[in-house]
């Protein structure tokens, strides 16, 4: 027998966000065009859906509306380097102090603290920690990392996205189309998703219905996909990410909720900003960090609508999606995307939900 909680008198399960998709659905790489993807209209008092076009999206947005962006950069965070003769996988995540950067690598087994990788260009790192799940702490000579990444490494796609190993004819795709128009503060480790569809042509249009367009920035880590392995959602942990939301930007925000506009939160990550930083009423300008999990029984203060790509089963992301628009309704969403052949996850469609 499910057990009361505090938010909605149930516990939340786990395997209740599960939904099968065939495997062919999963895109492997996006579309000539940013803006041909599909979308998927999701109206929440009418629990009706309506197919559409993302280039159709400017037509949801009316004047006095205030749309933001996540405008979060992403670094070229996959690298390959070898110990002794053995190729070593790795996701550098983020940097840590002076010559320390943690990552995720792939086989872990084979790091140890105390030994040795070699990168490309004669770059040498030692792993001098264990942090378990595959992560490790990698410390550098002098040598710009930054610099060794810009230069050599790839795009950090999510596994779900097959490439050969070092594949060099899909590099500079994968870097150019993993990454939004507007992509201005380096520091993320995946792309906010959502934003991929935008063309400098749609935001041009946007603006010129007299709707504010403003970013705030998630610097998108190991929190945004991290697997929930706990059976009850309540019981799942978040990692912290960093944000920043500028003092101007807060203001447009605060003066569109008290005039009664909407605000459109492009992704996942914005939404988990502005309602992570909500306070006393209103959204402060500054920079914090957030570890809000976001669940079916959860009170949104700010975000009024979502523009969000397909979500992976069981994830965080299609919890939050859930809690916005109701579990039930997303996945009748869900079904009827799967059997309309919509395209899922990072360089697929995607869903509007009002």
């Amino acid at each position: 027998m499910r057990k009361k909680n505090y938010l909605n008198n149930i516990f939340v399960l786990t395997s209740e966000f599960d939904y099968h998709l065939p495997p062919e659905l999963v895109a492997q790489k996006p579309l000539a065009r940013r803006d041909a993807s599909r979308m998927m209209v999701v109206l929440r008092r009418e629990e009706k859906l309506i197919h559409a076009r993302f280039r159709d999206f400017p037509d949801y947005l009316n004047a006095g509306d205030i749309l933001v962006l996540n405008d979060t950069k992403v670094i070229p965070a996959r690298l390959w380097g070898k110990k002794e003769d053995k190729d070593i996988e790795f996701l550098f995540l983020k940097k840590r102090e002076k010559g320390l950067w943690e990552v995720l690598c792939r086989p872990a087994r084979r790091l140890k603290a105390g030994e040795r990788i070699l990168f490309l260009g004669g770059v040498e790192s030692e792993v001098i920690a264990a942090e378990g799940e595959g992560r490790r702490i990698l410390r550098f000579s002098p040598k710009d990392v930054s610099g060794l990444l810009k230069k050599t490494g790839y795009a950090p796609l999510p596994p779900y996205i097959k490439r050969q190993k070092q594949d060099q004819s899909l590099r500079n795709f994968d870097l150019r189309r993993y990454q939004t128009v507007y992509a201005r503060k380096g520091g993320a480790v995946a792309a906010p998703t959502a934003g991929l569809h935008f063309t400098p042509k749609i935001l041009e249009n946007i603006r010129k219905k007299a709707v504010t367009v403003c970013s705030v920035t998630l610097e998108v880590g190991l929190a945004t996909f991290q697997p929930v392995r706990a059976e009850r959602v309540e019981d799942h942990r978040m990692l912290e990410e960093r944000y920043i939301i500028g003092q101007g930007i807060a203001r447009k925000i605060n003066a569109a909720k008290s005039a009664g506009q909407k605000v459109f939160a492009v992704g996942t990550t914005v939404v988990r900003t502005l309602e992570s930083a909500f306070k006393d009423g209103k959204v402060p300008g500054g920079i914090g960090s957030t570890s809000l999990f976001i669940y079916p029984g959860f009170t949104f203060q700010v975000v009024d609508r979502l523009l969000t790509n397909f979500h992976l089963p069981r994830s965080t992301l299609l919890m939050l999606v859930s809690a916005f628009a109701g579990r039930e309704l997303i996945l009748r969403a869900y079904e009827e995307a799967v059997r309309q052949r919509y395209r899922f996850y990072s360089y697929g469609d995607c869903m509007l939900i009002v």
